[in-house]
């Protein structure tokens, strides 16, 4: 942590500073402070930190948030088969280039989260999916995990599996264009959560966020805590206290540069199945008291996931914790909250084209009011307010 408050302060990063194959290395930096004791300790800094905190800066700027498209090929199966379309990579590539040429999507949308597939993929016209994300300003990010398997010793509990060889694959993905990446893994409440389950979670985070950072990517750090379960909020508040105290405690053990990260939390709600429903201004004054409590403010942004919520009751969620300053910018980072109706509106149809990308700006639009405080709900349609809930659900 002492790196974090060494750094001078960054502008945002421009877009021409993260195209393909640029490199913007900076000279190694290591910093000797001289504590009262006879021993020294050594803080180390990325050869990144500026480049870092530029782009987290950059994602994390006013009214804008994070396009998580990032499924793997067997989900976003799953998504195409909900309108009866086959899994080939002719249909992945024909949906993900609607969702990145939307015209006008840069001004609400700051980053966009990839499967390894997109990064290397072009559009249906020919065109790199990263230059095109990089012409309408938006930071091209990488999904690096390799999934959930069930953790051994634990109450059916998982752990996530991927840092063998992220070295390699990270300085691969910067040279392909990516600046950020994102590493998912997951607490159950109903098992638990266990010490073991907790303790895994927070140390695979930072050994994977101190990983990024050494070669140039910002880590959004992500323990899911799932929405599954009957419990109510006031368990979740505790959970959650639990599992993000452990994860700055092993991201500083891991010497991660706090200005450097992005965050990607569950709001704190009730289990999906709680009879106890929970008001938008109830979770913002949950959440807000987490966070107040648990991350310091060096951390520049905090990129909410949706999980599971319906696109009109995340967007409400997030629009309530905004209605007073924070210390830190918090905003957006969804998948199903953002894509569900533009899914179906297109429903594999070239006519449908332009009504699902002008669906999908309707609601980056919606989320960019609630990161500013602003958003009033008034118009969503009734495909916008079904939940999307899954229980077990595997990403």
């Amino acid at each position: 942590m002492a790196s974090a408050s060494l750094l001078k302060i960054s502008p945002v990063l421009d877009k021409t500073e993260f195209v393909k194959g640029q490199s913007l290395r900076l000279p190694s930096v290591s910093v000797r402070c001289h504590p009262a004791s006879p021993s020294a300790l050594t803080v180390r800094a990325s050869s990144y930190a500026d480049e870092l905190v530029k782009t987290a800066k950059t994602i994390a700027s006013p009214g804008r948030g994070i396009l998580a498209m990032d499924e793997s090929n067997a989900t976003c199966g799953k998504r195409l088969a909900s309108i009866g379309m086959e899994n080939t990579e002719a249909n992945r590539q024909a949906f993900r280039t609607l969702l990145v040429s939307v015209p006008g999507l840069g001004e609400y949308i700051s980053g966009a989260i990839l499967f390894e597939e997109t990064l290397y993929q072009s559009t249906v016209e020919g065109k790199k999916m990263v230059d095109v994300l990089v012409e309408q300003n938006i930071v091209p990010g990488i999904k690096v995990d390799k999934g959930l398997v069930p953790l051994a010793g634990s109450n059916n509990e998982s752990w996530c599996q991927g840092l063998d060889g992220l070295a390699s694959r990270s300085a691969a993905y910067y040279q392909q264009g990516a600046r950020f990446a994102k590493w998912r893994t997951v607490v159950s409440i109903p098992n638990g959560p266990s010490a073991l389950a907790v303790k895994e979670a927070a140390w695979g985070l930072a050994r994977y966020a101190a990983i990024s950072q050494d070669n140039g990517l910002v880590p959004i750090v992500e323990p899911e805590i799932l929405l599954d379960g009957e419990h109510n909020i006031d368990r979740t508040f505790e959970v959650a206290k639990q599992v993000w105290a452990e994860v700055f405690f092993y991201l500083a053990q891991n010497n991660v540069m706090f200005e450097g990260i992005l965050l990607k939390p569950s709001m704190v709600t009730p289990g999906a199945e709680c009879k106890e429903k929970a008001t938008p201004q109830q979770v913002a004054d949950y959440t807000l008291s987490l966070l107040r409590q648990r991350i310091p403010p060096a951390v520049p942004g905090i990129m909410f996931l949706s999980g599971g919520q319906s696109e009109v009751e995340a967007t409400l969620n997030l629009n309530a914790m905004n209605q007073s300053p924070n210390p830190w910018h918090v905003s957006f980072s969804y998948a199903r909250a953002l894509q569900n109706t533009c899914l179906k509106t297109w429903s594999g149809r070239p006519e449908n084209v332009k009504a699902a990308q002008d669906t999908l700006l309707v609601r980056a639009k919606a989320n960019s009011l609630a990161q500013l405080g602003k958003y009033t709900g008034e118009g969503e349609s009734d495909e916008a307010k079904k939940g999307m809930f899954v229980k077990g659900y595997v990403y």
